[in-house]
């Protein structure tokens, strides 16, 4: 990460909704359907789930490489934008504009504007974009969506570059909306490595019969961590995310324990004393009578937890 020579105070919280689930990530089904420039760097980057990367010697032929979306100089009237289908509609609680790396090249200014749409689009963006530009066509089919008049989510804000105690800008979002497309627009032009969009999922419960079973914790119907205990490895809002864990990064992980025993032992019944636990709480996305609860270790060998205790309990609250 780059850092500054002479190094600022140290950086505030990070906020709450970083406890929510990406919306827009890559692996949930987020995808970049239209941008007006990618000459540097594709649009398609910022819904990338691993960190930003900097590789100084690395090259393309239209210039430097870079890690997120980056736009030509501007020399024509407007500014840049792209549109972001989500890949799970929900209400978004905030968003995170990480510019990483970008620390002479990075937009001043950045907006963010919410659409709910019945049906998604019919035009995307396909392969390997970089140096190219929205054509007349693809002009012609987003101008039908009137992106423009879309509400604010984030009002023209400043952005803050890429070094390593600013790169993050988060942006707490107050719109009880469900949202399925967001535009993002920088002014006037730049790169932006990855856009974060933190929520909650919302599913049409009016279409699920009663009889039906249903994941009531998945990211998809509204899931969401709520605290735990210790996330040094894996965050445990991946363990609601879709489908099987790509690997064990892909999963929840914990620090081991600096107070675990010099040696562990086991009690009279033969049971392995460890003491202390890690713990995770997590928010239904509907309520429901709970018939069965799967937890996949898949990937972790030799990393695994021993046991688990589940608790329940009812809480009402507004996500």
């Amino acid at each position: 990460m780059a850092e500054r020579r002479t190094a600022l105070a140290a950086p505030a919280a990070e906020p709450d909704f970083l406890l929510f689930n990406d919306l827009a990530c890559e692996t949930v089904g987020g995808r970049v359907i239209f941008a007006t420039d990618e000459w540097f760097a594709p649009a398609a980057n910022l819904l990338k789930r691993a960190p930003p990367q900097f590789i100084a010697d690395e090259f393309t032929e239209f210039g430097k490489w870079m890690d997120g979306w980056e736009t030509r100089r501007k020399r024509t009237p407007g500014h840049d934008w792209c549109i972001i289908q989500l890949g799970v509609a929900g209400r978004i609680h905030g968003v995170d504009v990480d510019t990483s790396f970008f620390t002479g090249n990075h937009p001043p200014f950045v907006s963010v504007q919410a659409g709910h749409l019945e049906e998604p689009p019919t035009f995307n963006l396909e392969g390997d974009r970089t140096g190219a530009a929205a054509s007349h066509a693809e002009l012609v089919a987003v101008a039908k969506l009137h992106s423009e008049a879309w509400p604010e989510l984030v009002g023209v804000s400043e952005l803050k570059p890429g070094y390593l105690d600013c790169c993050h800008n988060y942006f707490k979002v107050n719109f009880k909306q469900r949202v399925t497309h967001l535009r993002l627009n920088m002014y006037p032009d730049g790169g932006i490595s990855r856009m974060r969009v933190y929520g909650v999922g919302q599913t049409d419960w009016t279409s699920v019969s009663l009889h039906q079973d249903v994941d009531l914790v998945a990211l998809t119907n509204g899931g969401v961590c709520l605290g735990y205990s210790n996330a040094h490895f894996g965050h445990p809002r991946n363990m609601i995310g879709l489908g099987r864990a790509a690997n064990m990064a892909d999963g929840w992980e914990t620090a081991r324990r600096l107070d675990r025993p010099k040696k562990l032992k086991v009690d009279g019944q033969g049971v392995l004393q460890v003491p202390g636990c890690e713990w995770a709480v997590f928010g239904l996305g509907h309520c429901g009578v709970i018939s069965s609860i799967e937890v996949d270790t898949n990937h972790f060998r030799g990393g695994e937890t021993s046991q688990i205790i589940w608790r329940q309990f009812l809480r009402k609250c507004d996500l």
